[in-house]
């Protein structure tokens, strides 16, 4: 597929672009800074300029495209990663502000363009837990698509409003718009640098309810997402199988959430981010553990 992607310079866009590269995708990135992945072309761009979005989803990939004298070819799917990616990194007001104008303008050059097909990035924030003010409990074990989503801050704020945007521009024009509430995204590297600590005290992981999401894997959930078609307007959950602490679900809900209704049995260590509406709709497998990746670091050293 010819594919735009927002904000893949980023954290989780680098390792998604990659991903997608190396599934036979050809990937323009849209970012402020050239990315460094070995076949992702950038094209400099302000996602807040209406004017600038419209151009770059109607523009040649490469010089190559030039060849056939056809005009410009149009983009098979736009994937919009591209955001300020959680609270203290700018203002309040600035943090909503462009989080949720640059989601309009990309779906609105989408759907004007006849692009058939805009997968973004929503946020396991939107459920309101991760920047609380103060510690609070899910509603419900584990936490599902149909979970409320009242956050108090603005960047959970503006992922709550871009689903409702792209709810409304899939009504409008019947493409299929995919949400992905990705949970805390950790590159390879992270394991052994971060989950020592997170084993050492699993309170640490009580924000992110004690999920992570490898970024390899969210590449695959993307290009699950981009393999699948005819869903309309959907929203998932993006985490991997297992929990991200050393205890079992029995000893978390024990020590963390305690009260908390538990609609049915966990397994042993079961993510209480619960994705089995991925695996259903789109095919998600996630296949890398942390269990699995710090043995095999270990083993290297």
């Amino acid at each position: 597929m010819r594919l735009l992607f927002t904000g893949g310079s980023g954290k989780a866009g680098r390792y998604a672009t990659a991903y997608l590269r190396d599934q036979g995708h050809r990937v323009t990135n849209l970012d402020w800074v050239i990315s460094d992945v070995p076949g992702i072309t950038t094209l400099r761009t302000d996602l807040t300029d209406a004017g600038q979005v419209f151009n770059a989803c109607h523009a040649y990939a490469g010089v190559d495209e030039l060849e056939p004298g056809t005009g410009v070819p149009r983009y098979d799917a736009i994937v919009h990663f591209a955001a300020i990616p959680a609270i203290l990194h700018r203002p309040d007001n600035e943090t909503y502000r462009i989080n949720t104008l640059s989601t309009y303008n990309v779906l609105d050059a989408a759907t004007k363009l006849g692009i058939p097909k805009v997968i973004f990035a929503s946020s396991e924030t939107t459920y309101g837990i991760c920047f609380a003010d103060g510690e609070q409990q899910p509603a419900y074990l584990p936490i599902d698509e149909e979970h409320p989503t009242v956050p108090q801050d603005s960047y959970a704020m503006s992922k709550v409003v871009n689903e409702v945007t792209a709810r409304s521009f899939q009504a409008r024009s019947g493409i299929d718009i995919y949400g992905l509430r990705i949970n805390n995204v950790i590159e390879p590297h992270e394991y052994r640098q971060h989950f020592p600590a997170y084993l050492e005290d699993p309170a640490l992981r009580r924000r992110n309810i004690f999920a992570y999401i490898d970024a390899r894997d969210l590449g695959q959930m993307v290009d699950c997402c981009l393999k699948t078609d005819g869903l309309g307007y959907q929203v998932f959950n993006v985490a991997n199988d297992d929990l991200s602490v050393g205890l079992t679900s029995a000893q978390v809900i024990e020590r963390f959430y305690k009260g908390v209704p538990v609609r049915r049995e966990m397994g042993e260590f079961e993510t209480f981010y619960n994705i089995d509406k991925a695996r259903r709709l789109v095919g998600f497998a996630p296949r890398h553990a942390w269990r699995e990746e710090l043995s095999a670091s270990d083993s290297q050293l």
